[in-house]
């Protein structure tokens, strides 16, 4: 071969073409062995589709098509076998009865209910365990027509040797049932045993042993109540209630390898509220590790209920599910969400309830699935028999959160009954035929110290009766002397304990008033009807409710969710036995029973004092009755800051929380925050809780609290009362937002009439106006020390009401003389006369307002308006 000389440009193209063919080599061996290219993908992705988890093929497949001749093979290849392969698993002594379907019969649902076996004694099938552990038993019935025997009227158990399937069960339709169990198997055989009732067969088409994937159940299960705690499941067995596919179609073996039916929801949901959305299953994607098709297919997860579209521009509304359950077990509610409707990440917050009560707060599914959208995630809670209800309800409601848009959705739900402690899911009989055995000696000796408890308790209060004050009757009370100040300071945890659980048992001795059962208050509230629902807070929701002979009360009904809850209910209790006052909402019993959290008061008939003045379209309070309003509720304050042996910080005074009765009396409302606060302390140190907007900011600030804290709010209610608007609204320009910010600086520019309350213009007496925006100011004083007490603000406010009915007293007489003999208007004036102190909450008179901080005497105040004391010096200044 002829040699090409270095230079040439044969030689340079030669050179060139060689460095670029080098190249190239590397690149395709870089993309070749690189170790993204030799990674499998699913350690390239934290997802997968379903289609890249390997298939599940059961260590024990017993499929029996009992009756059969031949085998019969359904969707999913299942394939059943007929008596003559699987009589080797079956123990019977009596008559070999068969029935069949006829030939032209066309409502047999599926093949292997066009036979049956019928025994007329106890019959077991027995079938040996390869891998101990999770296994499906399915057994399906269908009452197929028999010449000897009624198949629909047959009635018998099903049990194996540690639990009860069935018990006395029969058909209660014409139709194919299929019962399914999740059992936990831990011998070498499993038998499942056929016991006919008395007079009676019994009966099965088909039955199905087989083995569940171990990733199917978590068996540590976060409880719905009380939260945070977990309920091991290890030593559990489920039948399956209710498995419902979120805005699909009926799914069976076609679409679930496992086997699974999953019905549609639609029967079980509330159509109003809730669209039906869809996506292809293949765009289903399952987390890895965690994730399993097992757990539920993407033919579920690929469609959802979402929330329908109300045309409004800020929807408020929820999606419901209800199921009927026997509320005597224990329930394991499975939850599958999958986000296959935002366009981008971190768009859909919701929160979950499980009965009303709150299962997840502000659900978060794309940092859930490590930031993925169309991906699988299901949660899990046990429902405790103690908690459950029925119907059970599952509601999806969207999280107010302005950076997302308001939705919620869920795509899937199953429902499992646990087995009782009898081992059992039907009834109170355990496989060895014993019912749950009655109350012990144990319980029987508490009943008879109880009943013991009470005479004792009986005889006290005779005992007090006998030594009752001479002048007892010319009091307004007599719980300042019968029963005890301090019921309150008794433990609440150990007076739980202590308390009779019968109705109608009143827990004097203790101060805490009426024991009422949730039965009770379940018949009282017609089983917590959502039509009853009178107001919604924190603390749960309040229900109307009649006891007895047809008295009207209130019924607050706590989300046990919280620990802040629990807190609440106790220092509510506590506070409320120990105070009686006509404008105290007056507490007349409570519930306690397992985990409930219930308090039974007084119904008051006009609701919350906000509701009169803005958001509820009601007639417009006059002037005069926004200021009785005020005055009662300075005079329960007032109470509670000097009418008791401790002082009482409410600690969160706003108009939600001053209740009107049917004569629009004020109440003080909701001590579920309140402290106790003795004479000999100046403040309380304690963490910072209120509502927002009338919260004192020296209290915020220095997280002392005083009982000026709740004359600062009051301030903030007065200012409500007269402008009728929020204390608080982000809606309304920046300088505006704040209620006591905006007001005052209206009021030290002389203008404060300009933002009052359009429904008042015209009504207000200058100088009655003038006198209660002067309270509101000094209440609202930056410094603790420069506000009034609430004993001098109900003397300005009594002030301010007076100057009014003076006016309007002058109107009247002025229109009167107008009409008699037409004159020129006259300038009417009170006349001045000696002064007289205003009355204090128990009707004594005020010489300074710090007098009546040392009274301890507990009373039931027979109250005045307090008008007729101060006809005689209106020209007065207040303090």
């Amino acid at each position: 071969m002829k040699k090409m000389p270095r230079g040439s440009p044969h030689f340079i193209s030669f050179l060139s073409s060689s460095i670029m063919a080098n190249i190239l080599v590397a690149f395709i061996c870089l993309i070749i062995f690189s170790p993204s290219s030799i990674m499998p993908v699913s350690a390239q992705s934290d997802t997968a589709s379903a289609k890249s988890f390997p298939a599940f093929t059961p260590s024990d497949n017993y499929l029996v098509d009992c009756g059969s001749t031949s085998p019969t093979t359904l969707s999913g290849n299942r394939a059943f076998q007929p008596d003559q392969n699987t009589a080797k698993y079956l123990a019977y002594s009596g008559r070999d009865i068969q029935a069949s379907a006829p030939d032209n019969n066309n409502n047999v649902p599926s093949p292997i209910y066009l036979n049956a076996k019928i025994f007329n004694s106890e019959a077991t099938y027995t079938f040996h365990v390869t891998n101990p552990g999770l296994h499906w038993i399915r057994l399906h019935f269908f009452p197929l027509q028999n010449n000897e025997f009624n198949l629909q009227t047959a009635k018998f158990s099903v049990s194996t040797d540690k639990l009860v399937l069935l018990r006395d069960f029969q058909m209660e339709k014409n139709e194919a049932i299929m019962k399914e169990f999740l059992v936990n198997v831990t011998t070498e055989r499993y038998a499942i045993k056929f016991q006919p009732s008395e007079g009676s067969i019994a009966f099965i088409n088909a039955i199905e042993f087989v083995t569940v994937p171990s990733q199917v159940l978590d068996y540590s299960v976060p409880l719905l109540f009380p939260v945070s705690q977990k309920f091991d499941l290890s030593n559990s067995n489920f039948e399956t209630t209710y498995r419902l596919n979120m805005g699909g179609s009926f799914l069976d073996a076609t679409n679930d390898t496992l086997g699974r039916n999953w019905l549609p929801d639609s029967p079980f949901r509330n159509n109003a509220t809730g669209q039906v959305v869809s996506v292809q299953s293949s765009a289903i994607q399952y987390p890895t590790p965690g994730g399993s098709p097992l757990i539920a297919p993407p033919t579920v997860y690929s469609t959802a209920v979402k929330m329908a579209d109300s045309e409004t521009t800020i929807p408020n509304f929820n999606i419901s599910w209800t199921m009927d359950i026997d509320t005597a077990y224990s329930y394991l509610i499975r939850l599958h969400f999958c986000d296959i409707i935002s366009k981008a990440l971190n768009e859909l917050y919701f929160n979950v309830y499980i009965n009303d009560k709150m299962a997840i707060s502000g659900l978060d599914l794309s940092s859930l699935t490590n930031n993925h959208l169309s991906t699988a995630f299901y949660k899990d809670f046990v429902v405790d028999s103690s908690s459950s209800s029925n119907p059970l309800s599952v509601k999806v409601s969207p999280v107010n959160d302005v950076q997302g848009f308001r939705n919620a959705i869920l795509n899937g739900l199953e429902v499992f009954r646990m087995n009782n402690s009898l081992g059992s899911f039907d009834g109170e009989y355990g496989v060895n035929g014993k019912k749950s055995s009655g109350p012990s000696k144990t319980v029987a000796y508490v009943g008879f110290a109880m009943m013991f408890g009470a005479f004792v308790g009986l005889g006290a209060i005779v005992f007090k009766w006998q030594k009752r004050p001479q002048d007892w009757q010319k009091r307004n009370s007599f719980s300042s002397w019968l029963l005890p100040l301090h019921a309150g300071d008794t433990s609440f945890m150990a007076s739980k304990a202590s308390l009779s659980r019968k109705s109608q048992f009143f827990s004097s001795t203790m101060g805490l008033g009426r024991y009422f059962s949730f039965a009770e208050l379940s018949d009282a509230t017609n089983n917590w009807d959502s039509n009853a629902i009178i107001g919604v807070g924190g603390f749960g929701n309040v229900y109307y409710g009649e006891i007895d002979d047809g008295t009207k009360v209130a019924v607050k009904r706590g989300n046990p969710q919280s620990e802040q809850g629990i807190n609440e209910f106790q220092t509510e209790i506590q506070m409320l036995s120990k105070l009686r006052h006509r404008h105290l909402v007056s507490l007349i019993g409570y519930c306690d029973e397992n985990t409930e959290m219930i308090l039974v008061y007084e119904f008051m008939q006009n609701g919350p004092f906000r509701d009169h003045l803005y958001g509820k379209n009601l007639p417009p309070l006059s002037w005069k009755q926004r200021l009785e309003i005020c005055i009662g509720s300075a005079r329960g304050l007032h109470y509670l800051h000097t009418g008791a042996s401790t002082a009482i910080i409410h600690r969160d005074v706003k108009t939600t929380n001053i209740l009107l009765d049917e004569n629009l009396v004020a109440k003080m409302a909701d001590f579920g925050l309140s402290k106790d606060c003795l004479s000999t302390e100046s403040h309380v140190s304690t963490a910072v809780k209120g509502s927002f907007g009338y919260l004192d900011p020296e209290y915020f600030r220095k997280q002392q609290l005083t009982d000026k804290s709740d004359v600062y709010s009051f301030g903030v209610v007065l200012l409500e009362a007269l402008c009728a608007r929020p204390a608080i609204n982000p809606a309304l320009p920046r300088e505006q937002v704040n209620l006591a910010e905006w007001a005052l600086q209206w009021k030290r520019k002389g203008l404060l009439d300009k933002i009052v309350d359009p429904n008042l213009v015209g009504q207000i007496n200058p100088e009655s106006m003038k006198k209660f925006a002067e309270a509101a100011e000094k209440c609202l004083a930056e410094c603790g020390a420069d506000r009034p007490s609430m004993g001098d603000v109900l003397w300005n406010l009594e002030y301010a009401l007076q100057l009014q009915e003076a006016s309007l007293q002058g109107k009247t007489e002025e229109e009167n003389k107008t009409s008699a003999s037409p004159a020129s208007p006259a300038i009417v004036a009170p006349t001045p006369a000696p002064a007289s102190a205003p009355s204090t909450p128990d009707n004594r008179p005020i010489s300074s307002p710090e007098q009546t901080r040392n009274s301890a005497e507990l009373q039931t105040v027979d109250d005045h308006s307090g008008t007729a004391m101060f006809a005689q010096f209106a020209e007065l200044n207040g303090r």
